[in-house]
């Protein structure tokens, strides 16, 4: 069995302050950040007596990568022989030495670059660095209106192997994009209509719960990050017999690391094992002709 685990512990803190992120600018107090390290450790400490293939993508409310617990625990993780992925969001704000120690056939980095809070052109000098040492890695943004210039602009920016998705702005007024803005996004990111118009999601198969789960920092597990129900602990392996095949419970699915797992669409054929890092099987992402004339 391959089980994917997407880890959200107590972190909560980030040193931007995105206005669109509720989490923007938070503190944690040094024994939240204790706590968070020791849970993190534990979760690792799990994953190295694992018995089967795992992949695990850490989604944490914050910014992980300025903690160096979050770093050490990317490397340990991607030297385990069993470990076929382990990625982490990033807004890769922090220096990139500690990647020297990784196995990068294993580690791979989910970046969102948020255009009020960093310069593009040193943006795009930590993903050149990044593709100096061979990191795998996507880059992302948040489509607000304000910024499609920007996103274009980073489209071009990027080396074309490089795919840069686009997340459709949560706190959208309806009608907030014109037609033409969303065929001017999609041609950056085919996937964008998925974000931002998603399909209804009751019923619909999906990989959560049977060999997709959810854990938290005290190894709470339930099928993923938006469905409540309790599936058991990963400490005691209490969480292995409710592993099951699942339909969703809820109306609606808007965020790619559920909608993602459905197997009513096309994700897992079109990501394969760059899905939870969020890079297609496809190669080349140059900027549309369309686009770039702009």
């Amino acid at each position: 069995m391959h089980l994917s685990v997407l880890y959200r512990g107590r972190l909560s803190s980030c040193n931007y302050d995105c206005g669109y992120c509720p989490f923007a600018k938070t503190y944690d107090d040094r024994e939240t950040l204790r706590r968070d390290a020791e849970e993190l450790a534990r979760f690792v400490s799990w994953a190295e007596r694992a018995r089967h293939p795992l992949s695990v993508l850490f989604t944490p409310w914050g910014e992980g990568l300025v903690r160096r617990h979050y770093r050490d625990a990317m490397v340990r993780l991607s030297r385990l022989p069993h470990l076929r992925r382990v990625a982490i969001q990033t807004n890769l704000c922090v220096g990139l030495r500690w990647l020297d120690e990784a196995d990068l056939d294993a580690l791979a980095l989910w970046c969102t670059y948020h255009p009020d809070q960093v310069d593009r052109d040193a943006f795009l000098g930590r993903c050149r660095e990044l593709d100096r040492r061979g990191v795998r890695y996507s880059v992302g943004m948040v489509a607000m209106r304000e910024h499609l210039d920007e996103i274009e602009a980073m489209r071009a920016g990027l080396p074309a192997h490089v795919p840069l998705w686009l997340n459709a702005y949560d706190e959208r007024p309806p009608g907030y994009y014109s037609a033409a803005e969303v065929e001017r996004l999609a041609l950056i990111d085919p996937h964008f209509r998925y974000n931002l118009d998603p399909a209804p999601s009751l019923g619909a198969p999906c990989w959560t719960g049977e060999n997709v789960i959810s854990v938290d920092g005290n190894g709470e597990v339930r099928r993923c990050h938006f469905v409540s129900e309790r599936l058991g602990n990963l400490y005691d392996g209490s969480f292995a017999a409710g592993l099951r095949e699942r339909a969703c419970p809820n109306a609606c699915c808007d965020c790619y690391i559920g909608y993602v797992h459905r197997k009513d669409l096309p994700f897992q054929a079109e990501f394969g094992r760059g899905l939870l890092e969020r890079i297609p099987l496809r190669q080349a992402w140059a900027m549309p002709a369309a686009a770039a004339g702009r």
